[in-house]
């Protein structure tokens, strides 16, 4: 199946939202140059903004947005993604978070951070990459049922369990997605302070993050399960997410008019 094809699949199987978020990481000038190239539209941030809004524009809109440093104005994600240092006020953003200044550092130098000489970055509907690129990470922005039935297929998928998450603070989309890049690990993980409002998470929204080079493999398991009879874990037989009641009520029930 094309990227196209399986975001169609996922959109109507899973009941989502939003477009799952195909994230590349540009190390490489000849990737680079090929997916500006090639790519139909591409939408750049008019001014500097979090990395969590650059995704507001693929999930939400279905514009593919590139940007390098330039376009970024969050230092939690430029730490992450290897284009600052730690300093002085890196740290004393977290003091809020923490005991003192000593554990906030120590918390921050914990964090995942991509090695130097990264390009930029793009983020795209999944739907949108074929011809483009091959993602670093696939993102969703769910809710909790959906993130729940993405977790099985993966842990069945990859023969993985259970799950370990990796949870930071102040960084869920952008420390979120560099962890999964680095470990090639399912992430799962809510938004943090900076993505509930900037990232517009007001929602409630999950994040569940799943390595670009195991995608394949977990759609792959939901494509089984579909074609064994449903999408539906919580309610087999139903579409995704099932009908909200109790499980084998044999109240609501419903049934055709003769």
């Amino acid at each position: 199946m094309t990227y196209k094809e399986m975001q169609d699949v996922l959109m109507k199987e899973l009941r989502l939202y939003h477009y799952p978020i195909a994230v590349k990481f540009f190390y490489d000038r000849a990737e680079l140059d090929h997916f500006q190239e090639k790519a139909p539209e591409i939408h750049t941030p008019l001014k500097a903004m979090t990395f969590c809004q650059w995704e507001i524009g693929a999930r939400m809109k279905g514009q593919i947005v590139y940007s390098d440093l330039g376009g970024l104005g969050c230092n939690n994600a430029k730490y992450s993604f290897g284009w600052k240092d730690i300093d002085d006020g890196e740290i004393k953003g977290h003091a809020k978070y923490t005991r003192d200044l000593e554990q906030a550092e120590r918390f921050v130098r914990s964090k995942s951070r991509l090695p130097e000489g990264l390009l930029g970055i793009a983020v795209a509907p999944l739907g949108a990459i074929d011809g483009l690129y091959e993602p670093d990470t696939v993102h969703f922005y769910c809710d909790n049922m959906q993130a729940y039935h993405l977790a099985v297929d993966y842990m069945a998928a990859t023969d993985t369990h259970p799950l370990r998450p990796s949870i930071t603070m102040n960084s869920s989309a952008c420390g979120g997605n560099v962890y999964t890049y680095l470990e090639q690990e399912f992430n799962m993980l809510p938004a943090c302070s900076g993505s509930y409002n900037a990232g517009k998470t007001e929602r409630g929204e999950i994040n569940v993050i799943i390595p670009g080079k195991q995608f394949k493999a977990v759609f792959d398991r939901l494509q089984e399960r579909i074609n064994a009879g449903s999408s539906s874990i919580t309610r087999p037989g139903d579409g995704f997410p099932g009908a909200d009641v109790c499980k084998n009520c044999p109240l609501i029930i419903f049934k055709k008019e003769q």
